[in-house]
């Protein structure tokens, strides 16, 4: 029996907006599961729903195998962690944390009891008498979790509870949360726009688009596997670069067109399953950045792709290389799914259309022309079309 489950859940707005369109999901119990997506997907419209905040249109949701779409928020069993901490600031520490057991007229010594043992997983027992404002972010952030924590519920809900953190801290707060979650061991539903934060947080990860599930298995699934062309746009950074292809070749060869340069399968590629239908027909390929062989290795035969460098960007451990090939890029909606300073931006800027990942003292320079060697086991098609995943057995 799945600790949370939705099934057809749908949310029609007044004006007509349909935030969730018949979302099917379970959790199971003790797990932690991510809602990921761009803005206005229907994450944290999903996440109110089980919370008890917005009411559902159609659709069941159960918690802990109970049908609750009519039971208020107050029976339901959980606890939500909001973005923007919600502390009271003119109680303490202790107060805030112990605040609902307060409500339920908890006895004192059980109370106490309660708010210690919240604040010694949290590492805030030395903060117990101290006010919000004389905490830090990620300080308020624990003691919100505290809250949540000591009403001991069946299942946790927290709404983007890292975005207001700066980068150092989100990553140190990450690793936070999940220690409290193995040491407390509740189901846990987690929203967030961050994929970095999906991918390694969650024991799975659902990907929504326009309020429609795209994809649910654990990062590693979709990473290797993505559904969809969205789901491969979106998981991954940098994003992975994708094409307008076609197929050519004989029964026992297939040739993937890029523009004026092909890359050769190997006859046991060329078998892939699924691929021997699209023979002479149009394709969308991808290439993830870093399945990109450096320069100066020498590729197989029918196996690289001569690209002109626009933009190196060193980053310490890797590098960056932003380039152009003469193959159309494909895009499954621009603007959705990507940051667009972070890739947009200098996609637009440097008229680049592709980046790879190299080592970072490979000596690759802006203006330069280079040959990478490309990994054709990891090459992934969509239907251009459907825009879903062909399935190739890779």
């Amino acid at each position: 029996m799945s600790a949370v489950s939705m099934e057809a859940l749908t949310k029609v707005y007044a004006t007509g907006v349909k935030a969730l369109d018949v979302l099917d999901l379970q959790v199971a119990h003790g797990e932690f599961a991510v809602l990921v997506g761009p803005s206005g997907c229907g994450k944290t419209t999903a996440l109110r729903m089980v919370a008890g905040l917005e009411d559902i249109t159609s659709g069941t949701l159960r918690l802990g195998g109970r049908v609750v779409n009519g039971v208020s928020p107050r029976q339901r069993d959980v606890a939500m962690v909001f973005q923007n901490y919600a502390l009271y600031p003119h109680l303490t520490v202790a107060r805030n944390i112990g605040f609902s057991l307060e409500n339920k007229k908890i006895p004192r010594a059980e109370r106490d009891e309660r708010v210690r043992a919240a604040a010694s997983v949290l590492g805030l027992a030395d903060l117990l008498g101290r006010k919000p404002g004389q905490l830090s972010g990620g300080q308020r952030q624990r003691v919100a979790m505290g809250r949540a924590i000591v009403r001991e519920p069946a299942v946790f809900l927290m709404d983007e509870p890292l975005s207001n953190l700066d980068a150092k801290l989100r990553v140190q707060m990450r690793a936070e949360i999940l220690r409290v979650h193995r040491r407390v061991g509740a189901t846990t539903l987690y929203v967030t726009h961050d994929q970095t934060e999906a991918m390694t947080m969650g024991d799975r990860v659902a990907v929504l688009r326009s309020g429609r599930l795209e994809q649910y298995g654990t990062p590693r699934d979709l990473y290797d596997a993505p559904a969809s062309l969205f789901v491969a746009s979106f998981i991954g950074s940098p994003a992975m670069n994708l094409y307008e292809a076609a197929l050519e070749g004989a029964a026992d060869q297939c040739v993937v067109v890029l523009g004026s340069q092909r890359l050769t399968l190997a006859p046991a590629g060329a078998e892939r399953s699924g691929l021997g239908a699209y023979r002479g027909r149009k394709v969308i390929v991808g290439i993830r950045p870093e399945h990109f062989a450096a320069p100066g290795i020498e590729p197989a035969a029918g196996a690289s792709l001569t690209v002109d460098v626009r933009l190196v960007e060193p980053l310490g451990n890797e590098q960056l290389v932003h380039f152009t090939i003469d193959a159309a890029q494909a895009r499954e909606d621009p603007a959705e799914g990507t940051d667009p300073v972070a890739e947009g931006e200098i996609m637009a800027a440097t008229a680049a259309n592709g980046v790879a990942v190299t080592g970072p003292r490979v000596p690759v320079r802006a203006g330069s022309r280079v040959t990478f060697g490309v990994d054709l086991e990891q090459l992934y098609f969509f239907d251009p079309d459907t825009r879903e995943a062909i399935e190739t057995g890779r």
